[in-house]
């Protein structure tokens, strides 16, 4: 896509997405980014919030230099504040922080001390504004998403199963649940936009099965819908196999054994999409510079499976894979909160 210019309705956007968290005239609001984050986006957010009257400055970080051995891409653990002290107190010590970092404040380090202070925190997905203003929060996506949440919380286990093969057992003994419908209005909170996700972050070795990846899913790593079937055997939360002809399956092997590291082969996160706005095939209309895919990872009925970083089962790496599957049914505890991709009940 061309290089978007300041348009008044994607300002309209960020002020609609902004007051639904609360912002309102004289709060104080941080807009950080770094220096390589997208500008049309952060200016958006700076016009966004001097027209709700807050008291707005910015935080401009330095984009870390790349360590890793391969590319990065949407981890939601930003290395950009390295732990910079001054900027850690000052972010705390504001009412709202519009977070446009590359890969999000999400899991990143410093988050704990950022929210102590009381800090609401959203993070703007790095994406094109357009994906933005088509995934605009919608207050009416809360109270799906939080029972969503309330029943993840409550189960012991999750079941997936799909057509294609999918087979996946998870014990929901000791994980923690999270989720976001893309505002967040309480202090001391962090939420992402777009939102509309149900999550739950499995305590080591309660993931084992299969999970097949056929034609039209996403690895939203690589940005790309496979063209051919890809099967992971999961034991003990780590894939220890890749089956699969072709490039989709190579690509996929390449990238994990790219690390070096045994933690990236494990599980992150598992969940389902509840937002009625984000679209499967949104990511054919957009080049990869200007899609982060965060739209993919919400889209109503699929369900995620994630590798990668798990704190709850104390496992640390940038490896990091987001997969979202069509057509999955997703059970907690034998109760159906997706079947065959279509949400179930008040979940709709």
């Amino acid at each position: 896509m061309s290089q978007p210019r300041i348009e008044g309705k994607w300002i309209d956007s960020f002020v609609q997405a902004f007051a639904l968290c609360g912002v309102k005239a004289g709060d104080v609001a941080a807009v950080l980014s770094e220096t390589l984050s997208r500008s049309v986006n952060v200016q958006l957010a700076e016009l966004a919030l001097l027209r709700l009257g807050a008291k707005t400055f910015h935080v401009v970080l330095t984009t870390p230099a790349q360590t890793a051995p391969v590319p990065v891409r949407s981890t939601g653990a930003s290395d950009a504040i390295a732990g910079n002290v001054p900027v850690i107190q000052a972010l705390s010590a504001t009412a709202f922080v519009a977070d446009l970092t590359l890969e999000g404040l999400l899991h990143a380090p410093e988050l704990p001390q950022i929210l102590a202070g009381g800090t609401r925190v959203l993070m703007v997905s790095n994406e094109h504004p357009e994906v933005l203003e088509r995934c605009l929060p919608d207050a009416a996506l809360e109270p799906k998403v939080k029972a969503g949440m309330k029943r993840l919380r409550a189960a012991k286990a999750m079941s997936v199963t799909s057509a294609a093969g999918t087979q996946l057992n998870i014990s929901l003994v000791g994980a923690s649940v999270g989720g976001g419908w893309g505002y967040t209005a309480r202090p001391g909170t962090i939420s992402h936009w777009p939102g509309g996700l149900c999550l739950a972050f499995p305590a080591a070795g309660s993931v084992n099965g299969t999970l097949v990846m056929n034609e039209g899913d996403v690895n939203l790593t690589f940005k790309r819908y496979l063209e051919r079937p890809v099967v992971l055997t999961i034991e003990n939360d780590f894939v220890t196999h890749i089956g699969g002809q072709g490039l989709d399956a190579d690509l996929m092997r390449s990238y994990f054994a790219a690390w070096g590291d045994p933690e990236a082969y494990a599980v992150s996160h598992v969940g389902w999409g509840m937002n009625p706005r984000a679209r499967w095939d949104s990511m054919a209309f957009y080049d990869k510079a200007d899609f982060n895919g965060t739209e993919l990872r919400a889209f109503g009925g699929n369900f995620l499976y994630s590798t990668g970083a798990n704190e709850v089962a104390k496992r640390h790496t940038l490896g990091h894979f987001d997969l979202p599957l069509k057509g999955c049914t997703v059970r907690l505890d034998g109760d159906a909160v997706v079947d065959a991709g279509v949400l179930c009940g008040d979940l709709k």
